[in-house]
């Protein structure tokens, strides 16, 4: 069960990272993100109400509310560096990088919690993993078409992505303390609060709340802002699920998965093109993610 929420996390993952895109075009990415950021609160509480989990938001212990609240920090860490990562690069040159949290994710959690079993097939995949995103991130003559567009230098958009890696790997590890014991849609709920508030505290804090007014929002953007959040929503109950019933260094890769679908995407709606040198590297990813699902 927690393999096909980890398969279903990976799909609606895929799914956002395009619908994202689209809304970004003209809003600023911090704007989406907090705008979003309550789609996905508004999603996961009712999804908590109908599940009846919330009742059993009195036995949260301050352990649980501790890390539920890191994690959520850390995801709107990763949320914003990735957002604007997107407004800068191509999908299928952000998307790439992004994923390799699930290799510092992998040894977090060998590390931290003791999952050794296979160890050698989760390192090999580690390693095809680091290999085929280093084969997919432009090279250094390359130049993205929205980086052109926008008149940012060709890598600019490099250090929000890896920025965006690591604190997604750090939210995978503070949620799977954080939800030990917690019914799964009621901590997903729970840290998004704390999301949400770091997401609008930016916003602020950045001085762009008159562009989060809704008259000032493109309606076009707004709407696939609003359907990311849901696509968000539908991958975080079905991921924090498959993280509390599963191991964390085999949940992780499969929803990594999801880049399969983005890239998928980026080639028919943006018309991104594919060398054979990033088909390569995916090829890389796509295989050492099945292998660590299948035998680690």
């Amino acid at each position: 069960m927690w393999l096909m929420a980890a398969v279903g996390s990976a799909l609606f993952a895929g799914v956002t990272s395009i619908l994202a895109k689209l809304g970004i075009r003209k809003t600023d990415s911090d704007v989406a993100t907090a705008i979003r950021t309550i789609v996905v609160l508004a999603f996961s509480w009712l999804m908590a109400l109908v599940t009846g989990q919330v009742g059993a938001i009195g036995t949260l212990t301050a352990k649980a509310w501790a890390f539920l609240a890191l994690s959520g920090v850390a995801t709107g860490a990763s949320w914003i560096c990735y957002f604007k990562a997107l407004s800068m690069g191509d999908v299928n040159k952000v998307v790439p990088i992004d994923k390799t949290s699930s290799v510092l994710t992998i040894l977090l959690a060998i590390v931290l919690f003791g999952e050794v079993n296979n160890l050698a097939v989760k390192l090999l995949g580690s390693v095809a993993i680091l290999a085929g995103t280093l084969l997919m991130v432009q090279r250094t003559g390359e130049k993205s078409a929205d980086a052109s567009a926008a008149g940012h230098p060709h890598n600019a958009y490099l250090a929000y992505a890896v920025a965006s890696a690591v604190f997604a790997a750090l939210t995978s590890i503070l949620a799977k303390v954080g939800i030990e014991g917690v019914p799964s849609n009621l901590a997903t709920a729970v840290r998004t609060c704390f999301v949400l508030a770091m997401a609008w505290i930016v916003v602020g804090m950045r001085g762009k709340l008159p562009q989060a007014r809704l008259d000032a929002l493109n309606a076009r953007e707004f709407a696939f802002i609003c359907l990311s959040g849901i696509a968000t929503g539908a991958s975080w109950l079905c991921y924090y699920f498959a993280i509390q019933n599963g191991p964390v260094s085999v949940v992780v890769p499969v929803d990594k998965l999801s880049i399969l679908v983005s890239m998928a995407f980026a080639a028919v709606v943006f018309h991104e093109r594919y060398t054979a040198r990033s088909l390569t590297g995916l090829a890389l990813i796509a295989a050492a993610t099945v292998a660590m699902a299948v035998w680690a």
